[in-house]
Parts: C-alpha cells; structure tokens; sequence
C-alpha cells in the first residue's frame, strides 16, 4: 500500500472502528450519506482515462451548504464560521453566524515550548476555508478524503494512537505545509476565478472539512470550525464527538462524497483510513434548511472572498478552472491535462532549462518533454493505491524543473487529487535544491534559525561538507532526515535533522520546512486579519533571489517521496517531482519515468548509483542505518506481472 507494514492487530481494530453507518438512512430528510456514483463516462477512444464530468457548483447549492451546516450548528447551540469552495480553491461563500468566534488558536507543542505556528492565534474564516480546501484538494473520483483523514497521515506515527508508537510516519508527513500562500503556483483571489487556488494555512489537520460531490464528480468543499480550536486527532482508535464535523457534515448532505470511495474503504498497509466520527443518523433534519432567513452574514476575507455575495463554482477541465484537457500541440500523449491561465494559454508550457550560466548543458525542451510524457506513460500503466474502485489506474500531477527551480513544464492526468500539483512541484524542487552545490550557502544566507539546519545535517551524517552537491538527494532521503525519529518511527531515537525534537514536534512545526515560511505565513496572516496592508510576495523562504523575485523553492519545500533529481554527466540539471497517489507510486512514476526518458533522449537520466543518497550511512548508537532513495511497489502494473521493476537501474 502507501509503504512498510501495519499489525494486523491495528488494522482490524481500525477497519471496527471505521466502518458502520455511513450508508445507513438518516435523519436528515432522507439522505442516504451517499448512494453509489454512477459510473464515470468511458474512456475517449484511443484513451485510458475517463474525463470527469463537467459539474459544478452553483450560488443556489452554496447557500444550501452554508444553510444545512448552520441548521446544524443552531441544533447544536453553537455558532460556527463555514467556508465553502469549488475543486480548485476558489472561495464560493465564508458565513459568520451570530456570535461566531473571530478567531481560533493552534494548538501548542507537546512541550509548551512552541515554535513555528504553534499556539499562534488565527483567523476564524482562515482555518474554515483551509478545511474547505482540504476537503476538495485531496479528494478525486476515486477518493474522498476529509480533513480527519489528513490528520490521520500527516502525524509521527501511523495510524496515530498512543498504543502505536514505533511505526513509521504517516505516509503524507509534511503535506500540510502545502497549497502555501506564498506559493508561486497557487492563484490569489485578484487573479480572477482560476485555480488552482492557494490557502491561507496550508492544509488542514483539524476535522470539520469535507469534499462536495455531484453525480461522483468532486466539485468543491465545505470547512467549519466552531470550537475555536485549530487542531488534529492525536488517537484515531476512538470516536470523537467533533463539533466542527458535525456541522461540516450537515452542509454535505445532498452532495454527500459516494460510500464506495470514502476513505474508510481505502487502505493503508492494511489499515482502513478514517473519514468522519460523525455518521449521518448522528446529524439532525436539515434537507429543508434554506439561506434565507439563515441568522448570520457572509464575511469578507482578504485576499480570498469579498463577501459580496454567494458565488458560483467553476466546473473542473473547463478553462475557467485553470486546468483543462491539453492540446495536441503541447503533448503528443492522450489524456494529458495542463495548467490553463483563463485565456487558453498554458501556464506551464513545455520548455528548456533557463540555467545557461549555471550548468554546462541545461535541460532541452526536447528533453523535457520526453521526461514528462515518459513518466506520464509510467503513471498510465500502474496499479493506483488510493482510489475505488480497485485496480484503477494511478493518477498523479508531474512537474518538471531546472537547477534554479524554474517549471520547464507540468502534466497530469485528467482526475489526479488537486493537492498533487502543488505538491509534485515542491517535491521536484526539494530535490533539485538538496541536490545541489548550493543548498548549504543559501541556506545558511537565510534569516531566522534556517541557517543552523545545515549544522545540524553536517554533524548528523558526519561529514562537514554535506549539502554541497557530493550526493544527490530524492524525497525519500531528505525526508528520512526530516522525522522527529530517525530512523522513521523507532521511539527514544534522536530526531532527524532536519526535523523537530519529538518534545517540541506536531504537525504546526516540522523543522527545516516549516521554518522555512513562518515569515511568509505570518505576513500574510497579518494581512488577513487587517493587521498589515502587506501580503505575502509570491514566493516562499528568505532564500537568496536565483532571479528578481524568485528563489529556488518558490513554494516550500517537501519532506514525504515522490522526486528525484536529473543529471547530465554526473552533474544535477534540474528535477522530477509526482504526487497524487501512493508515495511508492510517486517514486516509481518519477525515478523509472526519468530512467524511461533516458534511454529514449540518451544523455539525462537518474543520478549516478554511487552518489546517490543511499550510499550515506548514518551512525545511530551502536548500529548503521543507511538512508532511502526510491521504493518501488510490488507487482505495480495493470499489463504486467513484472516485479522489482526498478531493480538495478
């Protein structure tokens, strides 16, 4: 599954736990929670991949959403803000009821001790819209994930609970440091109705968001919180009575996620994911609240609603989305899908590396299409691990970039998780950036504690000159160095460093990742809450400028797998990041698709073995524990039986 292996024990209590009452009849005018989807139009011919239909949302459904969740709430006797967005991010409504708290805290270290974003105190309508996000972000047609089921894979361990320290971290450790505002690739409100859009805190660990769906086709997301809490589920062995989930819940009904592809029947080394505490009986009557007459008022959100009134969502593949099918003049591959800037253009046209001046022979255009279309190739015939039903195909974003993190060029499948596309650029990026000459002097140039990281890698590894482009580090490496244990989950190890202590860890403050953009989050905070007239520019960390305006980690960086980098001779020319499906999936589309595009261009493929990250050996007490590269699945292919695919490459 997404990697390493789950008690059988644990798995069976979770998938008890999980499972009862989802699809049962409830309450709430008859709902059902969501019957099964019907089945999704086939495939074009010539093509693998079916193209979602074209649904969205309109005013009319928003302020149902908003209604529902607040008949809830009233139920309730609470009073709760609720943001609702389409598939790609856009802010469809943000609804304070009367006495709705302004503001909510995240919660602390473990410590007390925080640090990063740890106990800050946030917008009310930030966090709601967060949720919301989530919710649509990493969902699909072949998956629906909430933001409980977030929590549930971002944590130290997984699946966590206090009964299951030693395992490893959960499989999308650090992804909530995505979607940032900062991000050079996430939109902003004053670009109009195009998406992807970006986030206000990234995404959310705290339950209370949920996806929207319409005839099985995801068109948006709905996030609540009420508590005044900003937080995760540290034990999923139990069933919490949450009421932000409740409430979100409530606004799902009638465009409730399908059962069959919720993520309690979606496994992770055999253990079922959570996606509500709350079941639909649990929730009161309320199929015939309406907006008007709902007590309360829509908000203005700086830099992402006005507050002006409910506001349709764009349907997904449609240019007003900002993704759409490609042309065959962008890729000669079927089912590929683009970045689109409202007007036909793509965003992020294949293209050659823009480091003349840096590297003797930069990546080509030429190259860099046959990078993207063979890993898309790969992605095409693998064996998907998170979508329903099974044995569908995988689907992920691909980003492709140079050594100064410039996009040379970004192509996805037609219904990949919208979250992938920032992701996969932050993992290409990470490893572009870790690979380098330059990783140490730009990082000890960094404001803040950033610079002490490099200190902390050197002595870890033992080696002085580490970070100084010797080795050539995947997301798999640099994230084993960024795990409050080290190695992954072994409790009373020390932390990776680039991680936190165990003591003063959480999901709010990861290490290296977060430090890198507390500035950036803390700017723009301040400019949501009117504090500053100022936002966030539209690039992430201090880290010295490659290009006006522009660092080699635009949007952050990445610590759970899915890249790796390209080389030339020996010489890093830029990287490959996937994101979307199982991280095993991630690294075999990435490392085999770069190995693929070698023996057909000739002259660029994987690093070279004997300087790859694996070669390190760290020294843990008495033993040596060698860091990761990639991991392959087993038997990944729909049209093969082959195994160890990625042997000896």
């Amino acid at each position: 599954m997404w990697r390493g292996t789950t008690s059988w024990v644990t798995a069976g209590a979770l998938l008890l736990a999980a499972c009862g009452g989802d699809d049962s009849p409830s309450s709430n005018g008859g709902a059902t929670g969501g019957g099964p989807p019907p089945p999704p139009p086939p495939p074009p011919a010539g093509s693998v991949y079916a193209v979602p239909l074209a649904e969205s949302l309109s005013a009319a459904d928003v302020g149902t959403v908003v209604a529902r969740a607040a008949a809830e709430a009233n139920a309730r006797n609470a009073a709760a803000t609720i943001a609702v967005t389409d598939r790609v991010g856009n802010v469809l409504a943000v609804f304070a009821m009367p006495g709705a708290a302004p503001t909510a805290t995240i919660v602390g270290a473990p410590n007390g001790d925080d640090i990063d974003v740890q106990g800050l105190t946030i917008p009310s309508a930030g966090a709601a819209i967060a949720k919301a996000i989530t919710g649509a972000y990493l969902s699909s047609g072949g998956n629906a994930f909430s933001s409980r089921t977030a929590s549930m894979i971002v944590q130290e361990h997984f699946p966590p609970a206090p009964t299951t320290a030693g395992l490893e971290s959960g499989p999308l450790f650090g992804v909530q440091f995505s979607q940032l505002p900062c991000s050079d690739l996430s939109a902003r409100a004053s670009d109009g109705l195009i998406g992807p859009k970006r986030s206000p805190l990234g995404l959310a660990a705290d339950p209370g968001g949920f996806p929207l769906y319409r005839n099985g086709v995801v068109v948006g997301g709905v996030g609540v919180i009420a508590d005044g809490v900003y937080g995760l589920d540290l034990n999923v062995l139990d069933r919490d009575n949450d009421l932000d989930e409740a409430i979100a819940l409530a606004g799902t009904v009638g465009l409730e996620a399908p059962v069959s592809i919720r993520a309690d029947r979606i496994t992770a080394d055999g253990t079922s994911l959570r996606y509500t505490d709350i079941e639909y009986p649990q929730i009161g009557n309320v199929a015939g609240a309406s907006f008007v007459g709902t007590a309360g008022a829509l908000v203005p959100v700086a830099g992402y609603y006005s507050g002006a009134g409910l506001l349709a969502g764009s349907a997904y593949g449609s240019e007003a989305s900002g993704i759409r099918p490609s042309t065959a003049a962008e890729f000669s591959i079927r089912d590929a899908f683009v970045l689109s800037n409202g007007a036909g253009g793509n965003r992020f046209p294949v293209r050659g590396g823009t480091d003349a001046g840096d590297v003797a022979a930069p990546i080509t255009a030429a190259e860099a299409r046959v990078i993207l279309e063979e890993a898309f190739t790969v992605m095409s015939r693998a064996r998907a691990q998170i979508r329903q039903p099974l044995d569908s195909r995988a689907q992920v974003t691909i980003s492709l970039v140079d050594t100064r993190g410039r996009v040379l060029g970004i192509v996805r499948s037609p219904d990949a998780p919208i979250f992938g596309i920032d992701v996969s650029l932050q993992k290409a990026r990470t490893a572009n950036f870790f690979s380098g000459a330059f990783a140490a002097n730009e990082l000890l140039t960094a404001p803040g504690e950033v610079p002490e990281f490099v200190a902390r890698v050197r002595a870890f590894v033992g080696d002085p000159n580490a970070l100084t482009g010797a080795f050539a580090y995947s997301d798999r490496a640099g994230g084993n160095l960024s795990r409050p244990y080290f190695p992954d989950g072994e409790v009373g190890q020390p932390h990776g460093p680039l991680s936190r202590p165990i003591a003063q860890f959480n999901p709010f403050s990861t290490g290296l990742q977060s430090a890198l953009v507390l500035g950036n989050l803390a700017q723009h905070l301040g400019f949501v809450t009117g504090a500053s007239g100022t936002d966030t520019p539209r690039n992430c960390t201090g880290l010295p400028q490659i290009t006006p305006g522009a660092t080699r980690l635009d949007n952050g960086i990445q610590i759970f797998p899915g890249s790796v980098p390209v080389y030339r001779n020996g010489a890093v020319v830029g990287a490959i990041g996937v994101s979307g499906d199982g991280i095993d999936q991630d690294d075999m589309i990435s490392f085999l698709g770069l190995h693929n595009a070698g023996v057909r261009a000739g002259g660029i493929g994987n690093a070279p073995k004997d300087i790859r990250a694996d070669r390190i050996v760290v020294q843990v007490g008495s033993r040596q524990v060698r860091l990761r590269y990639v991991n392959c699945p087993f038997a990944p292919f729909l049209d093969t039986a082959a195994q160890n695919v990625c042997e000896g490459l």
